[in-house]
């Protein structure tokens, strides 16, 4: 039989239990201190945000980098005095060089190097600035998620604009450099260290008014879809809303988007 050590109730001691309460006021209640909240926003703590934006903006940023070096050929191979470039003509040169297809890649590395802290520091401060503006004007407020996206912004492009100057210098078909490093040791060696933030003003002033349209429409369309869907969070849902925020965005933003790629690639090219 397996031994019992319970200790019974007719063994414990008399003075085991409990005085009676004296008379009298009833004692104050003992105030805890509360319990402080960890520092979250949607279930997501600060450095969660960090890394999601992080690699966002690389998943981003990769698959779309082809797109970009077209983009770039267009931007700064015609200048006043010639003739715009056209889609075809700048895949043309893009690829007519050494490394064929493979030229479309050019300046990754130095997109990853700039893009993951970049996007880690925007999508951070956007949703902090959100959660702070929206408790003052109110939930799905425009105004609210414009001036988040552009306070994002302003902090990201200061992280993104030195390496976003290198890529597009090396996206160019006449690049002179060799890659990353050769690029950032030329450009400090000839240029300064100015070089690399003579387009930031321009950068922020496009991308400025480019966030401010594009979150404001991106909210708007995903709560108008959200009505019409069953559920508000599904992935056709922020696909749909974001391309459309996307095309809005780009088309009001492209001129800019002109004058900061002749800046970082200090295209001076004579008309004869």
């Amino acid at each position: 039989m397996a031994a019992d050590y319970r200790t019974p109730d007719r063994l414990l001691p008399a003075a085991a239990e409990e005085p009676a309460a004296p008379p009298g006021p009833p004692p104050k209640p003992v105030l805890s201190a509360p319990a402080v909240p960890a520092a979250t926003h949607d279930g997501l703590r600060f450095w969660q945000y960090m890394l999601a934006g992080s690699v966002a903006g690389v998943v981003e940023h990769t698959a779309m980098f082809p797109v970009d070096t077209l983009k770039t050929h267009m931007q700064a191979g015609a200048p006043p005095c010639r003739p715009a470039l056209s889609l075809g003509a700048a895949l043309r040169n893009a690829v007519a060089g050494e490394g064929g297809a493979l030229a479309l890649y050019r300046g990754l590395p130095a997109m990853a190097l700039g893009a993951g802290p970049a996007h880690a520091v925007y999508f951070s401060v956007y949703e902090f600035a959100k959660s702070a503006l929206t408790d003052r004007l109110g939930p799905n407020n425009p105004a609210a998620h414009a001036a988040s996206g552009v306070l994002a912004t302003v902090a990201s492009d200061a992280v993104f604009t030195p390496m976003d100057t290198v890529k597009q210098r090396l996206q160019l078909t006449s690049s002179p450099y060799t890659g990353v490093g050769h690029c950032i040791r030329t450009v400090l060696r000839d240029e300064g260290p100015a070089a690399f933030f003579v387009s930031y003003r321009t950068t922020v002033v496009m991308n400025a008014p480019y966030t401010s349209v594009h979150f404001a429409t991106y909210e708007a369309a995903k709560r108008m879809l959200g009505d019409m869907a069953a559920d508000e969070e599904s992935l056709a849902v922020h696909a749909t809303a974001g391309a459309a925020a996307g095309a809005l965005a780009a088309a009001v933003t492209t001129p800019l988007d002109v004058v900061k790629t002749q800046l970082q690639c200090q295209v001076r090219i004579l008309c004869t």
